[in-house]
This record gives structure tokens, sequence and C-alpha cells, in this order.
């Protein structure tokens, strides 16, 4: 379907109103028109393009709720965080993220988005990595976003530990599974 400009502007602004999280390319398939006219339309709204929607949604949800560390100190953008319980960030794998002869993203950035995520999903004031098992399942590539969903599977409160599973997909498909103890100040009971 063929829309006028002032139609799809509109249409546009509801659509990004409704997920932020949606790219310019999702975008240009959806109205039917190159990724420039989506970029174009999105300046001529001041719609900020989805980097930065995403850090906005990012800092006026979660700014408050994450005890643990700074949220710009979280490695990608968490989209959506229940404390003590599960948190999930994206991560935009660039140029730079990448080894230059093949175009792999180096392991490192993989693990950072899950260990930060995993700090970031302890209800203290301050978690550290006590100890990870790591597994890379599939290479990830320049252009990849990575969705890295963080799930609390349990809680020594004795000797003041959380576990976290972390596991990373690119377009539904697995690329690295983190297995974390965290140590936390307080046990359960302790708590505010």
């Amino acid at each position: 379907m063929k829309y006028s400009k002032k139609d799809r502007q509109k249409l546009l602004t509801q659509t990004i109103e409704d997920n932020p999280f949606v790219t310019d390319d999702q975008l240009a398939e959806k109205f039917n028109v190159s990724v420039q006219t989506i970029r174009l339309d999105r300046m001529e709204l001041s719609i900020p393009e989805l980097r930065e929607r995403i850090k906005d949604v990012a800092a006026h949800n979660f700014e408050n709720e994450v005890k643990t560390l700074p949220i710009d100190e979280v490695i990608g953008e968490i989209i959506d965080i229940d404390l003590d319980d599960r948190a999930i960030s994206l991560f935009d794998v660039q140029d730079e993220h990448v080894f230059q002869r093949n175009g792999i993203a180096r392991g490192h950035h993989l693990f950072a988005q899950a260990n930060s995520l995993a700090v970031a999903v302890i209800d203290d004031d301050l978690a550290l990595t006590v100890k990870s098992e790591l597994t890379y399942n599939k290479p990830v590539h320049a252009g990849n976003r990575v969705i890295a969903k963080a799930i609390v599977t349990g809680r020594d409160d004795a000797r003041n530990r959380t576990f976290v599973t972390v596991t990373s997909s690119v377009e539904g498909k697995t690329v690295f599974t983190g297995q974390f103890e965290m140590y936390r100040t307080k046990g359960k009971g302790e708590r505010k």
C-alpha cells in the first residue's frame, strides 16, 4: 500500500510510539519505501535513531531500578528488568566490535553484555562475579543485534550468592550462554 507523505509520517510516528525498538529497515518494509526515506521522515519529525530511542527508554524506565551499577555502565541497552528475577538487554554489534580479518565479534563483548546484565539484575548495592561458565555457540557478526536474557535461577543466602543464567541470541538463535555465580552484600532476609 502506498501512503502519502503526510499519512506515512503520521503512521510512522504512531508505530514508533507503540514500539520504540522498531528498526528503520522494518519501517521501510512496513511502509514500502526506502530506508533513506524513513531516515528523512524521522529527521523531519525530530524522531531520534533507534540507538538513541533505546537509550532514552532505558534511562527513563530503569535508571532508578538498577542498584549495582550506573545504567550507563551496562554493556548493551536494558529494555526490561525485574530485580532478582529477570532482565533483557540489546547490543548492536558494530565494526569496532569485530575482528578485521573475518568480521566475527570478539568474545569479550558478548561476555561483557552478559556479565553486566547478570550484575544489573541483582537487587543489592553491590554485586560481583565470583565464577562464570561460558559457552559460545555460534559466531556473531557486525550488524547483528544480540538480545541477552538473564534469569535468576537460585540463591544461597548463607553465602550471599545469587545464580544467574544469561542466554544471548541473534534472530532467535542462541549464540552464547553463561552461568554466573554472583556475590551480593546481603542475603535475602537482610534486604531493605
